[in-house]
């Protein structure tokens, strides 16, 4: 197989270049900017672009597969010469799809724990023995790649709801087609992709619809939108599996989970990421892992990156970094923390960074999100506001919008670090959350010294 990339130095299309390299193909792509880590990964493999830019002569008549990238404009030239000679082109999904026609398809989709549920799938899998395929949205303990191609029966898939490509603006998880379907929850982001609520809720829909006869729907029935619209949209040709949060307990900040009678502590704890593991159970039982086998691995699961992720420690206070930005998933992470250390003080920091979080009509959708934080602030920063192209957001709007009673707004990246300076940290908790990264400031550097 010949195949070409078309924007070659994105996060995961880097990957799957790396994983069909090693499957044997003949890879070659272009990109008009590629940064590390892609850089390294795609020159050690020895299929890093001798230049940057777009070279439509590298599209020829030979190639079995153009695979195009979300960084592509629709004048793309290569782009362009590839529609010229009639070639097949893909997006990212489209693609995995067809090299995974004669699998059994694992597809998580929702509008949170998408990539935790994922990789616990894939951890259990892994420890079980079983050979399996992969896509995840994260670095994650024990996986050398975020995307595996081989002739592995099975694939597991981080499915999200976003555009596909600059030609197919269809969600990416409308392409895979699974045997095993999870719906972790929905709630309302990204406004800039899905302007209404009912278009966002359609979406989700079409997935269920896109589920293979006789496959199975595992769902989350505490969620009452993600439950009504699967009472909704019942099809008679699946099955369905609701889950909800397991039997577990928690003693001195340790969980311990409970599946069909086999109970051990866990390394992860909070009752979102208690309902990912259930999910992730039921897909790992419809593929015939059983309780034991299950339980005892899932006790080894230390989490996905940035999910939880423990940054440093000592006897008195924990620092955790979490991706965690739209509203569900900062008060899933704050209650979770909360829930796990009652008698610690916590501290939370949340950045605003992605469009819908910065937009001013938002504001009011992260209501009660800060609620069981003690101190709680929220950062964003006016350069941020300006590459978005965005307006001002005023502080008095954010502070109205979260509802909290003492919450500090922050824009500069000084009054930042001033801030996390003056706070007090003995018996007590800092929990970091961002798809940014401050400004610049070093939070690990901060972390060990807070610890020390």
């Amino acid at each position: 197989m010949k195949v070409h990339f078309i924007a070659i130095g994105g996060s995961v299309m880097h990957q799957l270049a790396l994983a069909l390299h090693r499957k044997g193909y003949i890879v070659t792509g272009s990109d008009d900017e590629i940064f590390e880590p892609a850089k390294s990964n795609l020159s050690n493999a020895g299929i890093l672009p001798e230049s940057v830019g777009w070279f439509p002569e590298k599209v020829h008549a030979g190639l079995d597969a153009i695979i195009l990238g979300m960084h592509a404009k629709g004048d793309n030239p290569e782009l362009q010469r590839a529609r010229e000679l009639g070639l097949k082109i893909y997006s990212f999904p489209e693609y995995i799809y067809q090299e995974s026609l004669q699998k059994t398809r694992v597809v998580v989709g929702g509008s949170h724990g998408k990539t935790t549920t994922t990789s616990m799938i894939m951890h259990v899998l892994k420890q079980s023995g079983q050979a399996f395929d992969y896509l995840v949205g994260a670095r994650l303990d024990g996986f050398d790649q975020s995307v595996n191609i081989t002739d592995a029966p099975v694939i597991v898939c981080e499915g999200d709801e976003y555009p596909a490509s600059t030609l197919e603006k269809r969600p990416k998880f409308h392409f895979l087609f699974p045997h095993i379907a999870i719906l972790t929850g929905i709630a309302w982001d990204h406004i800039n992709v899905f302007p209404t609520f009912d278009f966002y809720l359609e979406q989700f829909v079409i997935f269920i619809n896109k589920i293979e006869p006789g496959g199975l729907l595992i769902y989350n029935e505490t969620d009452p939108v993600l439950n009504k619209l699967v009472e909704d949209h019942k099809r008679t040709d699946i099955r369905y599996q609701p889950y909800g949060v397991p039997t577990h307990a928690i003693d001195r900040g340790i969980t311990t989970i409970t599946v069909e009678g086999q109970s051990a502590p866990l390394e992860v704890f909070g009752d979102h990421n208690l309902m990912n593991l259930f999910a992730a159970w039921y897909a790992c039982r419809a593929l015939g892992v059983g309780a034991v086998a299950f339980v005892k691995a899932i006790a080894t699961f230390t989490g996905a990156a940035k999910r939880l992720e423990l940054l440093a420690r000592n006897g008195q206070t924990i620092v955790y970094r979490d991706f965690a930005h739209a509203p569900s998933k900062v008060k899933a992470t704050i209650d979770a923390v909360k829930q796990q250390y009652p008698d610690r003080t916590l501290i939370a920091l949340l950045e605003l960074h992605t469009y819908s979080s910065l937009n001013e009509q938002f504001m009011s959708e992260y209501k009660g999100a800060m609620d069981k934080a003690d101190v709680a602030a929220v950062y964003y920063s006016g350069h941020a506001l300006e590459l978005k192209r965005m307006p001002p957001l005023p502080a008095a709007k954010v502070v109205e919008g979260f509802g909290k009673k003492g919450l500090v707004v922050l824009n500069q990246k000084e009054e930042l670090v001033q801030w996390l300076q003056s706070q007090a940290y003995q018996n007590a908790n800092l929990l970091l959350m961002s798809s940014g990264n401050y400004d610049g400031i070093d939070m690990l550097t901060f972390a060990k010294k807070v610890t020390n």
